[in-house]
């Protein structure tokens, strides 16, 4: 093999340096040796937004955007939703491999045992305004778990850290069905153990009869889109999870974070926009006049739910969803009009060359809303579905983070742009 190393000249002072090469990538401290003379603090990298910057090494999900690839743990997502149910995924990119039946069947135990939260928290969600949007409140009360647990702030003992992943994973869906049920005036379901965790989830969320038990198909619904939005490497809630992870807070409260990183319209909030892009669209023969006016730049049209910052192909997760959109119709027995416009969308844009030179293919958002409100899930409640299962991957890159001895706190540098040293001035004389 060829010497994997990069040779630089500093055509400041004609000296030259050779910065080895690994795994692709150069490690940015080694262009400290290079600077002008002993006083010079030495050359750093500038990456607004860490556009080609990696912070980490990780061995939990993989990404080729270029050819629209996405594994966990080496597991091509779509087999998992296709054969796999979200209690195994979770397992799968927590702790490395796929369980057994006996490690499953115990794994599943644990989290139905941990499902039931304080009674206090229940006077302090009565605590927020009537109308308080559901992720707003889980925000918080996700934070105000770490109240609860004061021995969570022993982040490195590994079994009191393994305790607080188990009770984060399972009172994020009890939390999150109460902040709606909060939201709408409904009063409080507490958790029924007989049931998996999906269809536990639903009946906290949707229970106003005793007798409400959701339909298996809807349950395996919500299962395909919990293993879908589990993990997508380093994005901006899991950088937020590491960086607060960093510091050795709790995972309470560094989940509190991630949470408060996915409400903004940029991260988790692209399915809401989808729908509502959708339901201007207001009908398939109308798609051609819609494309017309995002193609000239028209204002306030915009295309949601097409491209993606790491995807320059069609979105993995976005393929199964489509597929699954049909049968979640077939269940509730109504088919969305809206999805006759999202498909006539996808063919338009996947055939013109605007959108095509510009690589602009459906994401995982594009379809999810849809299956969200056939299921009479409201809309300020889809973040909140983005946040349930991708705890699991912010917990699962919180740990590796923890036990990877290269990590300190994170504390990136600047480039400093204000005044030189000025003197203070007595305000009489400013």
């Amino acid at each position: 093999m060829p010497n994997e190393s990069l040779t630089i000249t500093d055509n400041r002072t004609g000296k030259t340096y050779e910065i080895p090469i690994q795994d692709g990538t150069i490690r940015t401290m080694d262009l400290r040796q290079i600077r002008k003379d002993e006083s010079d603090f030495g050359l750093m990298g500038y990456d607004p937004a860490f556009m080609n910057t990696a912070s980490c090494r990780s061995a939990i999900t993989f990404i080729d955007g270029d050819q629209g690839i996405l594994r966990y743990r080496g597991y091509p997502v779509n087999e998992l939703a296709e054969q796999a149910t979200w209690m195994e995924t979770a397992y799968l990119i927590l702790k490395g491999e796929l369980p057994t039946a006996a490690e499953l069947e115990e794994w599943e135990s644990s989290i139905k045992k941990h499902t039931f939260v304080h009674e206090n928290l229940r006077d302090y969600l009565k605590g927020f305004r009537y109308d308080a949007h559901p992720m707003g409140v889980l925000v918080s009360t996700v934070g105000a778990l770490s109240t609860f647990y004061p021995e969570a702030k022993e982040v490195l003992n590994p079994d009191l850290r393994r305790r607080q992943i188990t009770r984060l994973i399972a009172k994020i869906p009890t939390l999150a069905a109460w902040a709606y049920r909060h939201s709408r005036g409904h009063p409080f379901v507490y958790p029924d153990p007989d049931l998996s965790y999906s269809a536990n989830f639903l009946r906290m969320l949707k229970m106003n009869q005793s007798n409400y038990v959701p339909h298996p198909d809807v349950v395996r619904a919500l299962d395909v889109l919990f293993i879908l939005h589990a993990d997508h490497e380093q994005n901006c809630s899991t950088n937020v999870m590491r960086s607060i992870g960093s510091s050795q807070a709790d995972p309470y409260s560094a989940i509190a974070g991630s949470i408060a990183a996915l409400y903004g319209p940029l991260h988790g909030g692209a399915n809401e926009a989808v729908l509502r892009m959708l339901q201007q669209i207001g009908s398939k023969d109308k798609v051609p006049e819609f494309v017309k006016a995002v193609k000239d730049g028209s204002a306030g049209t915009r295309l949601m739910g097409f491209g993606h910052r790491v995807y320059k192909n069609y979105d993995p997760r976005a393929k199964v969803i489509k597929g699954l959109a049909e049968k979640v119709f077939a269940v509730v027995g109504r088919k969305n009009p809206l999805l006759d416009v999202a498909l006539e969308l996808e063919r338009i844009a996947l055939e013109d060359p605007y959108f095509v030179q510009r690589k602009l293919y459906p994401n995982v958002d594009f379809y999810s809303g849809l299956i969200y409100e056939a299921l009479e899930i409201p809309v300020e409640m889809y973040t909140v579905m983005f946040a349930i299962p991708r705890t699991v991957g912010w917990l699962a890159q919180w740990e590796e983070m923890l036990t990877d001895k290269e990590q300190k706190i994170a504390r990136p540098r600047q480039i400093y742009t204000g005044y030189d040293l000025r003197s203070y001035k007595p305000i009489s004389s400013r």
